[in-house]
């Protein structure tokens, strides 16, 4: 893609296509976990079938696409998102990453497994502002185990310019009803 505006009219486009058939914000009783894979997780929150994270409509930003091993959200940033210094806080920046690499660890769970971050490493690399109407958290893994898993992402613009990167390690556990 050459041209900015390209890639926004792709992006926004993909963003519409997701939100007509996800779900009301809201959370899910451990025993929607037990009976999933984590992929099946995903697929039924992109079919409306369970609440989309609560999160997103706090900090505008939705899951856009999930595979196996990976996952792609995508936020605008917003004036109410900045710091004192005029730039996107880095708590959003943060946030928006830790969805994208959670979720990509939680992309390779077998059904009746969870996890929970237990460390997250994040690099901004290049101030954030409302300048940048859509940006996209990448997250890959990096290593999937069995009691730990540990992915990367990046938080890139339509430019292709790369704002922050992140490692994390996650915890894998049994679901609890």
């Amino acid at each position: 893609m050459n041209n900015i505006q390209d890639v926004l009219k792709i992006w926004e486009e993909e963003e519409r296509q997701v939100r007509e058939h996800l779900a009301s914000a809201g959370s899910v009783h451990p025993s929607e976990l037990i009976e999933r894979t984590g992929m099946d997780f995903f697929n039924d929150m992109f079919a409306g079938k369970l609440p989309s994270p609560p999160i997103g409509e706090t900090l505008n930003f939705i899951p856009l696409h999930m595979e196996k091993g990976s996952a792609v959200f995508q936020g605008r940033p917003l004036y109410q998102h900045y710091n004192p210094l005029g730039t996107v806080h880095g708590g959003w920046l943060c946030t928006l990453l830790d969805s994208a690499v959670g979720c990509a660890v939680q992309s390779t769970l077998p059904q009746g497994k969870a996890f929970t971050t237990l460390e997250i490493k994040v690099n901004m690399v290049r101030a954030l502002t409302v300048d940048v109407p859509i940006v996209r958290a990448e997250g890959k893994v990096v290593h999937s185990g069995h009691q730990v898993s540990t992915a990367e992402g990046r938080i890139v613009g339509p430019d292709g310019k790369i704002y922050a990167h992140a490692t994390t390690t996650c915890l894998i556990f049994d679901v609890r009803p």
